[in-house]
């Protein structure tokens, strides 16, 4: 699932799905770079809560949250565990543009191997210190009814929700990984710093 539902606060107001990058809006890259690594792309789907319509044209399933007020990526999380019918729902935000071609195959490895719930990316600031990327993330449908519980006694933050289960990290520092595939458009002056990476 793409995750495009925020209110773009940073960029402007700006629905941060469909501004341009490059050639193609951010969303398209997003949907390209989950169609190479998954095996049936026709099932992606896509949280949105604004501009519906233009969404609904890239032929995907498009979701809205079911919890109001733009209450953050949790919100789209239980939207999509809610119409997901695989065994997994891998997220990622529509504003990393260059995110790992891979990430699907080593976050279910990763998942498989420890016996875990939920699996969140990460990788390593200037410094060599890991950083979570937990917004881009493989967990179980399941936790569905863990998560709106939680939703509903007033919790928005992901790493608080993900420490309730069984969870592991991926660290994409190794050889050949791009170190900024994480890097994410917050602003107008980090959209030009991100197409030019």
């Amino acid at each position: 699932m793409v995750l495009a539902g925020g209110q773009g606060s940073r960029m402007q107001g700006q629905d941060k799905g469909l501004v341009q990058f490059g050639e193609h809006r951010l969303v398209d890259h997003a949907l390209a770079r989950l169609a190479a690594q998954s095996h049936k792309p026709q099932r992606t789907l896509i949280s949105a809560n604004r501009n519906i319509s233009t969404y609904v044209q890239l032929g995907h399933p498009v979701l809205t949250d079911t919890v109001p007020d733009f209450s953050g990526p949790l919100a789209g999380f239980l939207v999509g565990m809610a119409a997901c019918q695989t065994p997994w729902l891998l997220c990622i935000p529509c504003d990393s543009p260059h995110f790992p071609l891979d990430l699907a195959l080593r976050l279910l490895t990763q998942a498989v191997s420890d016996q875990s719930d939920i699996v969140i990316a990460a990788d390593r600031d200037d410094q060599g210190q890991l950083r979570r990327q937990p917004v881009f993330c493989l967990m179980r449908p399941q936790l569905a009814p863990d998560l709106h519980d939680f939703i509903q006694a007033g919790e928005r933050k992901i790493g608080a929700w993900i420490h309730r289960h069984r969870f592991s990290v991926v660290c994409f520092d190794q050889p050949g990984d791009n170190p900024a595939a994480f890097f994410n458009v917050n602003s107008p002056t980090e959209l030009v710093s991100s197409i030019s990476r």
